[in-house]
């Protein structure tokens, strides 16, 4: 589903990441984890198309990242971590343009979600919390059921019941094929619902291997810190 391979990205002088390899199978949820600064944000943009790569490639769905981008993003399912959309606009009416701008009918799938997540589809974007804008990004990611999840900090600022209906929906979904690659500082969340995980720092991969290997609740700090090296 992803394939990076020896990726570089630079800006001018400043890192954002060096010789990154990571590959994603269908099925799984991979975690992407690190510091602020580390890389993450560098690396998700780079896979949607919104970066070149200055060496290196990387594939979303076995399409070229930087060629073919029109085609990744029609297919990928994208959160991204700030939930921003036209404040005057309801919310049903954003879920419709997001549909709209992929030539889909996405009715049916949508309503599903709103009310699983207990979404009011009537109230202006003007009038959400935070936990509420951050619900709509989900409706908009998820609704066309795409076979890739892209995902960052998907749960914060969702209480718990809604969190665990999301993750009941994409564990869902995982089990008829899609993938999920997620940006988190959840530990907790990286650990129970990942099967692989990746530790990014300074724009270096870190370490990478099952969760299980990995134990992130209680090693990550030390990948974090710089106590143990890969």
């Amino acid at each position: 589903m992803i394939q990076i391979d020896h990726l570089t990205k630079r800006y001018g002088k400043a890192r954002g990441v060096t010789e990154l390899t990571l590959h994603v199978p269908q099925g799984c949820c991979f975690g992407f984890i690190g510091p602020n600064g580390a890389g993450k944000s560098t690396t998700i943009r780079t896979l949607l198309g919104l970066l070149t790569p200055t060496a290196g490639s990387a594939r979303v769905l076995g399409l070229d990242c930087v060629r073919e981008r029109q085609k990744i993003l029609a297919q990928v399912g994208y959160m991204p971590s700030e939930a921003m959309f036209y404040p005057n606009m309801r919310v049903g009416e954003v879920i419709r343009l997001s549909a709209d701008l992929r030539r889909r009918d996405c009715g049916r799938e949508a309503a599903a979600l709103c009310e699983a997540l207990e979404l009011d589809t009537h109230k202006r974007i003007r009038e959400l919390s935070l936990g509420n804008r951050k619900k709509v990004s989900i409706v908009c990611a998820m609704q066309h059921r795409p076979r890739l999840y892209i995902l960052d900090e998907p749960t914060s600022g969702l209480d718990p019941l809604v969190q665990r209906a999301f993750w009941s929906e994409l564990e869902k979904r995982q089990r008829e094929g899609a993938a999920v690659f997620l940006s988190s500082h959840v530990l907790y969340e990286v650990q129970r619902y990942c099967h692989r995980a990746a530790i990014i720092r300074e724009g270096r991969l870190v370490v990478e291997g099952t969760t299980q290997e990995l134990d992130i609740e209680n090693k990550f700090f030390d990948y974090y810190e710089g106590r143990v090296r890969s």
